[in-house]
């Protein structure tokens, strides 16, 4: 058997580190995304600019993404710039001409040998044929000096040959849709908190609201708080309560978010505590599963996708334990 001598593996385990730093600038955690769905960009900031800290990162939004929605971060302010599309694009309810175009986070500090994300949702057009990548040039500022993460290859051309490639995600055809068989479905961990099937209900055509539901479990010795929720369809979402006051069914926004206590299980569900996501730009449709978050106070925003139900549905499914429909007709706001 050869052996390679001590010193040049050495060597070579050295030029293997420093090749594979050299390319872990600004990326994609997400590295393929399908035509005509939902896409979760998380932009991953691998490093500062010569040893100084990070604050202020701005990604543009191609042409043929559309509705872009960002998740704001602790400790920075998050900014939009908005214009007109090359042409109008179909989009849940109605064609749509115009949206978000650059996605900037600033004020905060993101040390050189510290990594962080910075996240938003979008919708990935059919402008993009299977096979294509789509770029999100990003501009990255430190206390001292910047980075502009904006070069895209030649046809032929590999990334990596690039001083400073913009990240990208390779687009690739939507493969079958899985059957239902009844299985129970992943659990998503967030820290010390196990999130069970998230779900919403369909909404009829022209609805503004729409409720959510999910079955929260804290394994840990600290409470946590469900503080909010994003979906791309929605312009703002809440935590609300529900309850029987004289005969009277009343909803109130819970105040500072639902406390899941250490060892406890939380469920929101039809009729009690639930989400709700207000100002719908769109119809959630029966059978759809619709990318977005759950915000918590200590787990941060955590992706999520909210399984859609038929309107009015009082499980998951639209069934019970027996196995038969239980959603009923909807009653209006009054009924999540």
């Amino acid at each position: 058997m050869h052996r390679i001598p001590r010193a040049e593996l050495y060597a070579a385990l050295l030029v293997t580190a420093s090749t594979t730093a050299a390319f872990a600038h600004v990326t994609l955690e997400r590295r393929e995304a399908t035509p005509n769905a939902s896409y979760r960009a998380v932009v991953q900031v691998n490093h500062g600019c010569s040893g100084k800290p990070t604050n202020r990162v701005s990604v543009t939004v191609p042409e043929g993404v559309i509705g872009a929605r960002p998740m704001p971060k602790p400790g920075w302010e998050l900014t939009t710039e908005k214009g007109p599309y090359a042409r109008a694009y179909p989009y849940y309810h109605g064609d749509v001409g115009e949206g978000v175009k650059t996605i900037t986070w600033s004020g905060g500090s993101l040390p050189d040998d510290q990594v962080d994300e910075f996240t938003f949702l979008a919708r990935v057009t059919d402008t993009f044929a299977p096979g294509s990548t789509v770029y999100f040039p990003v501009q990255q500022d430190c206390t001292q000096g910047s980075h502009s993460w904006s070069e895209i290859p030649a046809p032929g051309q590999e990334a990596r040959s690039l001083k400073a490639p913009a990240p990208g995600v390779t687009i690739v055809a939507a493969g079958p849709q899985p059957a239902t068989t009844g299985a129970t479905p992943a659990v998503v961990k967030a820290g010390d908190l196990a999130i069970e099937t998230p779900w919403m209900r369909a909404t009829p055509a022209g609805a503004k609201v729409a409720g959510g539901y999910v079955r929260i479990t804290n394994t840990g010795k600290e409470s946590d708080r469900l503080t909010g929720a994003a979906i791309p369809l929605a312009g703002s979402a809440s935590v609300h309560s529900m309850s029987m006051d004289g005969g009277v069914m009343r909803m109130a926004v819970v105040e500072g978010g639902l406390t899941i206590a250490p060892g406890a299980t939380v469920e929101l569900k039809p009729g009690g505590y639930h989400l709700m996501f207000e100002d719908l730009k769109g119809t959630p449709k029966a059978g759809e599963a619709i990318a977005g978050s759950l915000i918590f106070a200590r787990a941060g925003t955590v992706a999520v996708t909210f399984a859609v139900a038929p309107i009015g549905a009082k499980g998951p499914d639209g069934k019970g334990p027996d196995g038969k429909a239980t959603w009923s007709k909807p009653s209006g706001h009054h009924d999540h």
